[in-house]
């Protein structure tokens, strides 16, 4: 029997998944990569008697594979907050997905398992943009300012490292960053022991002031549009710099968009986090140009050029009145 481990190489992937092999240890073949690189189960070949375990990458974007793995005979838990069609019912799918505004698959995870490990679900939380829920798991622990601090840069850390278009845009493979990340079943452990962890945060604050620094405004009057130049500091640092945005500006919509060459762009939505649009819209803005995600925070892995214009106007439909 082989066990697969198929996760997204963000925060909330990462930690729904060291939230789980703390409770059920197991040898596993991990399956992973950018934030972006979400069609990972058509890379596994699992049979019968065979065991694979999937978190936070879209149903939508693996239902042809999962089907076939499934009828082949493996069985399969699922688990997983993005927006979806319908799920497959099947007696060898053990699925909880669930995509209500506000929750995270690290938070999912921690629901199945009791809340066992709940400080990496916070962790979890954190890095993806759900700072207020985040804050409610940490005070069910207990955890004062400082830890609460502490955990919310881990996981704006742990996310950042996931965002380029390839691994070698990337400070670490998010398997090997997974892979350091199970010797600690402390986060705090983590933070004070890991060596790789302080690299992380001085590569995160240098990134974070070229985008500062070099960000570009596009007129919008449903929110703030940014865009930043072609490089692999602006890949990196898109994902979490469209979250301290949101962060910034709770009531407003926010887009951010890294230029891809001559020929596109790659895109983030934030929805509001405040306010009658709050944690709603951004996949369904996403999935009209391609993309996907979840009503919070959504995606564009290639907008064309001749098409932002289009994109502007969509984005000024599904956000009227929010800024």
């Amino acid at each position: 029997m082989t066990h697969y481990d198929v996760f997204n190489g963000d925060a909330d992937g990462l930690c729904a998944l060291h939230q789980l092999r703390l409770a059920e240890p197991a040898k596993s073949v991990l399956v992973t990569g950018v934030k972006s690189d979400i069609a990972l189960l058509q890379r596994v070949s699992a049979a019968a008697g065979d065991r694979v375990t999937v978190l936070d990458i879209s149903v939508d974007a693996n239902r042809e594979p999962l089907l076939a793995m499934l009828a082949r005979g493996a069985a399969v838990f699922y688990a997983d907050h993005h927006s979806h069609a319908g799920i497959p019912a099947h007696p060898l799918l053990e699925a909880h997905i669930d995509n209500s505004p506000g929750l995270c698959t690290g938070m999912i995870v921690d629901r199945y398992l009791q809340g066992r490990f709940r400080p990496w679900a916070v962790v979890a939380a954190f890095g993806d943009n759900l700072d207020a829920q985040a804050r409610l798991l940490a005070g069910s622990l207990s955890f004062d300012a400082a830890q609460t601090a502490a955990l919310r840069q881990l996981g704006i850390c742990l996310n950042y490292n996931a965002y380029g278009d390839a691994v070698s845009d990337l400070h670490a493979d998010p398997a090997l960053l997974y892979a350091c990340l199970h010797r600690y079943a402390d986060p705090f452990g983590f933070i004070r022991n890991e060596p790789f962890y302080e690299r992380l945060r001085t590569a995160r604050d240098s990134d974070l002031d070229c985008a500062i620094r070099l960000a570009r405004p596009l007129s919008s009057a449903s929110g703030r549009m940014l865009v930043l130049p072609d490089a692999a500091w602006s890949r990196r640092v898109r994902g979490i710099y469209a979250n301290q945005l949101a962060q910034a500006s709770p009531g407003a919509a926010h887009a951010l968009l890294v230029t891809n060459g001559t020929d596109g762009y790659a895109v983030s939505v934030r929805a509001p986090l405040q306010g009658s649009r709050a944690l709603q819209g951004a996949d369904r803005l996403c999935r009209r140009f391609g993309g996907g995600g979840r009503p919070a925070g959504a995606s564009i892995a290639r907008l064309p050029a001749w098409a932002l214009r289009e994109f502007i106007r969509a984005f000024e439909d599904a956000f009227k009145g929010a800024a």
